[in-house]
């Protein structure tokens, strides 16, 4: 599959981190500005955040825009839309690998029709796009509760 490039870049986002899963990741505007650390899971604290709730934040928010442009669209009302992600770590041959399933659900739209909103939003979501043949995404459209 051929890479694609943004052009025109329209934003671009920044941000640094230092010690890994124990230190800290800053955004260059310094809205972002967290401590890491291993889950308790994989052996450690637990008590800030770690690269895959990081993750699962951006592609979550990620796929709703997507799912709201598809639907807005399509004059579906996805207001109140919710996009859950689970993500996976764990070992891969030598070294990790994630693995991500999206639960989608849309107030007030039968759930066939939200599976097919969510297959449009992954077709163009950025998030999806960038991880489209690396990692396994399971998309669930699940009842709106």
């Amino acid at each position: 599959m051929a890479e694609l490039t943004p052009d025109p870049v329209l934003y671009t986002a920044r941000a640094t981190s230092t010690g890994g899963r124990g230190g800290r990741a800053v955004s260059d505007d310094g809205i972002l500005d967290v401590a890491l650390t291993a889950p308790k899971e994989l052996g450690g604290p637990g008590t800030g955040t770690n690269p895959e709730q990081l993750f699962a934040a951006g592609y979550s928010a990620c796929f709703n825009s997507a799912l709201a442009g598809v639907a807005r669209r399509e004059k579906i009302d996805a207001t109140g839309s919710t996009v859950t992600a689970n993500v996976a770590f764990g070992r891969a041959g030598d070294g990790y690998a994630l693995a991500v399933e999206l639960q989608v659900a849309i107030p007030g739209q039968d759930v066939a029709d939200v599976d097919r909103l969510a297959r449009a939003a992954h077709a163009v979501c950025p998030y999806s796009v960038a991880t489209r043949g690396n990692v396994p995404v399971t998309i669930t459209a699940v009842p709106a509760t």
